[in-house]
């Protein structure tokens, strides 16, 4: 299965479980509604804002549309896994992992360079997520209390607030872990 084709499957899914036609989700989401016809079927080349809208009309954590069922183990090389790249910044996640259903806690590791802003919309209610830089240094957290991290710094806040990623050096990398209560 493809990753275009996991993210469609899930997207029916997640819709379907919440009673939502295209129609609706299309908008809750901001999207045209051929756009996410062209997701759900299978095509397109969607983004990290595109897909993220979607998770919060749907109100699933972003990782739901990528959920397959996982072995007890799993290893991912650094230079494995599917990314995903922002329209608004030079950012790039790749998810790690996900918990198996009615779990919430996605792990993703994420490659920034400098020069723009990622800014995020509030995730659902209960949402926090816990940073650490793994190199570099950026500049995180929600809108108005950002911090600068360096290598090795460790960093929780409230994600259902808007937050913001910023590269303040070249290469900067960060683990993100994303906890859903509720």
């Amino acid at each position: 299965m493809t990753p275009n084709d996991l993210i469609a499957s899930a997207i029916q899914r997640e819709r379907q479980r919440s009673g939502m036609n295209l129609s609706t989700l299309a908008a809750s989401a901001g999207l045209a509604k051929s756009t996410l016809s062209q997701l759900e079927s299978g095509k397109g080349n969607p983004s990290v804002e595109t897909l993220w809208a979607i998770a919060t009309a749907l109100n699933v954590p972003f990782a739901t549309l990528f959920e397959v069922k996982q072995p007890e183990i799993h290893l991912l090389r650094a230079y494995e896994g599917e990314t995903l790249g922002s329209d608004q910044a030079s950012y790039r996640t790749t998810l790690l992992a996900n918990c198996p259903p009615d779990t919430r806690r996605d792990l993703y590791r994420v490659n920034l360079e400098p020069g723009d802003i990622r800014r995020s919309t509030a995730h659902p209610s209960g949402t926090f997520e816990h940073v650490i830089i793994a190199t570099g240094q950026a500049r995180v957290g929600p809108q108005g209390a950002e911090e600068v991290l360096n290598s090795g710094d460790y960093f929780r806040y409230p994600a259902d607030l808007a937050h913001s990623y910023e590269a303040l050096v070249p290469k900067t990398q960060m683990i993100v872990l994303m906890e859903t209560k509720g």
